[in-house]
This record gives structure tokens, sequence and C-alpha cells, in this order.
């Protein structure tokens, strides 16, 4: 794209500098106010420069009504090292409340961020992932479930924004779709989303274009060498497990199969019963002794939680009996020294060794079921 012209950059230079400013301060002003500099020599300059200070002294880019942060905002369109630039200094500022509803509430700007991340060439992707995924942090941004643009040919997607972001954090993991991005932070990106109702209904819902489930895209990820990507993808299969009426697809090996991804990242090498081996699920059975556990005890205590959740019905519990699923929290217990861990053990297994109401008590049971479930907060 052209660099964006001088009228789209409204230079901002304060008249004067108050006395009492110390050096910093002042040279950070200075250097802000040269980010929308006609020359764009001047611009790379003063926008590399002022890349610390977007930390360190937030404030100054709030000059003038968030006049600099709207300059970032177009600066975008820039060449792409001053693109960078401005993308970095806007990741470390949407931490600021005023700043992320500028960020969130400017379409025209979502539109600009979704339509290059997407190009296989886009050099600052990754940024522009983890910008996304700290602008999820807003409830409007729940609507870019309805946003559609053309995708690249490259992508193989259809005209579903969220679709096409799947489909490159898929695609994307190991630089062959951009050399320049592995697009980690839509991890975190889907997590923030899916704490609504209608985005996590979307994941579960088989899609024409591919015939998949979205939310099966993410399941090979539980196990990826990216924490970054593991725990955001635990985090957002555990919210989608809360449409409830889904459980059956989750667990159903022709669907989502989640159950195998959920329970491989808590298992290490350790050796179990022949006859409970025999009836777990094929991929758990014979793992090699060397079998490293998820060693990040916080995603693991995820990965318990989302059993829990699938646990809400009788037919899941008995599933879970039947495939042993008993023996692998047991030892998950009694290896992670890590008090959440253990407490989300210990919710689960009450629940799967709880005895079952009889037929005559079964809509009894269901109602106590329902006083005991975990509501999302």
């Amino acid at each position: 794209m052209a660099s964006p012209s001088a009228k789209e950059l409204d230079e901002v230079c304060p008249s004067n500098t108050d006395v009492d400013v110390d050096v910093v301060t002042a040279l950070a002003r200075c250097l802000v106010s040269f980010i929308a500099h006609p020359n764009p020599q001047v611009r790379l300059a003063a926008i590399e420069g002022a890349v610390p200070y977007s930390l360190t002294h937030p404030n100054i880019f709030k000059i003038h009504d968030l006049q600099p942060v709207r300059n970032l905002k177009v600066l975008l369109r820039d060449h792409p090292k001053i693109g960078g630039h401005a993308l970095t200094i806007l990741v470390n500022l949407s931490g600021e409340d005023d700043v992320l509803d500028s960020l969130t509430t400017d379409d025209k700007f979502l539109d600009l961020v979704l339509s290059k991340i997407v190009v296989p060439t886009e050099p600052n992707a990754n940024l522009l992932s983890m910008l996304l995924a700290n602008m999820s942090k807003r409830d409007n941004l729940k609507d870019i479930i309805k946003k559609r643009q053309t995708p690249p040919e490259e992508l193989k997607s259809d005209d579903l924004v969220i679709n096409q972001l799947l489909d490159l954090f898929v695609k994307g993991f190991d630089g062959t779709y951009n050399k320049h991005a592995n697009y980690d932070y839509l991890a975190y990106f889907f997590a923030d989303l899916t704490k609504h109702e209608e985005v996590r209904k979307h994941f579960i819902t088989r899609q024409s274009y591919d015939g998949t489930f979205p939310i099966a895209k993410l399941n090979v990820f539980t196990e990826h060498k990216s924490e970054i990507r593991r725990r955001g993808v635990a985090s957002t299969i555990k919210n989608v497990t809360f449409e409830v009426s889904s459980h059956p697809d989750f667990l159903s090996e022709s669907d989502i199969n989640v159950l195998p991804y959920i329970l491989l990242p808590i298992m290490g090498g350790e050796e179990y019963d022949e006859d409970d081996m025999l009836d777990m699920l094929p991929d758990l059975q014979l793992l090699p002794p060397d079998k490293q556990r998820e060693p990040n005890p916080d995603i693991i205590q995820t990965h318990v939680e989302t059993l829990t959740l699938l646990a809400s019905t009788r037919d899941a519990r008995e599933y879970m009996r039947e495939v042993k699923v008993y023996p692998l929290i047991r030892e998950t217990h009694a290896r992670v020294d890590h008090e959440g861990v253990r407490e989300a053990c210990e919710r689960l297994v009450q629940l799967l060794m709880g005895e079952e109401a009889k037929d005559g008590e079964e809509g009894q049971a269901e109602d106590e079921d329902e006083d005991n479930q975990l509501v999302e907060v």
C-alpha cells in the first residue's frame, strides 16, 4: 500500500514544553511529535526512538485527545519498518483503557488489521496477532464473528473472518504460510472471544466450506512446543465446553473428539494396571516411559477443569469411567505438586467416583447436578 498522506498524518507538535518537565519526558514528547512528519526518514527515526517510551511514558501518546494514537493507526499503512514500530507501540499502549477503547471502537482500523494479518507476505503478522489478542479483551470485539472479507487464495478459507483467522492459526504455525510469523498469539485471541456465547456456538458448528468443527482444528495444539499456543488453546477448549448441548460431539471420535487431546498433556510415562491400560483410549495406550507431562501446572489445571465440565452429564461420566479417566487423574493428583491442580482433580474424582442415581431417582439427581455444575464467570 502507498504511504499515508500528510493530511492523514495530522502532525502533533507541542508549541512549548513545560519547564518543570524532566529531560527524559521532554525528549519523549519531542520524538512523539515527529512520528507524523511528512519525511519518511524522520518518521522512521522518531517512531523507532519512541518505542521504549510506550512502556515508560504512555501518557505522552495521549496528548491532544489521543492524536498520537490516531497517527499510529494510520502508520500501519506506512513502510513495514514504520508500521512495525507503530504496532509495537500500540501493543504496549493497549493496556491503557482509553487507548484500548480507541482501538476497539474504530471499525475501519479493525478492518485494516484483519485485512493485513491474512496476507502471506505480511512482515508484521505476529505483532498484528498480539494486538488482536489485546483488543479481544473488550466485549464489543465479539462482533468480529459477523465480519467477512475475501480471503487470500493461499489460505483456502471462506469469507468469514473468524474462519480465516482459525485457518491462519492452523496453517501458519510453522512458518510455511508466512515465513515472518507463527500466529501463536491468536490462541489468546480465541480464548477471550469464546467467553461469548455467540462465538462459542460458531466454534461448535460444522462449517460447510471444509466440513469441520472450528474447535476441532485446535485439538492438535494441546501439546505444541509453544506455551502460548498450549495455554490459549486449553482455555479456548474449556470455554467452548460450557455449551453442554454439544458434549456428545466433543466426546465422539467422529466429531470433535477432544478427550485424547486433553488427556495426553496431563499424562507422564507412568505405568498403569494392564486391565486399565487396555480400556484406555487408543492414543493413550503404551506411552513411552519418557513421555513428558505438560510442564505448566496452570495448563494442566485448565485441562482438568475442562474434563469436569464435560463430566456434567451422566452419559459423559459413564463414558469417562469406561475409558479409565480416573486412573489418569489419580496419577496427576499424586505427581503434580500444585494446589490448583490437586483441587481440580479432587472435584473431578468426586464426579467420576460418586454413585449415580437409580432409575427412579434420576430426575432428582439431575437437579442436584445442576446445583453443582460449574458456572461461567
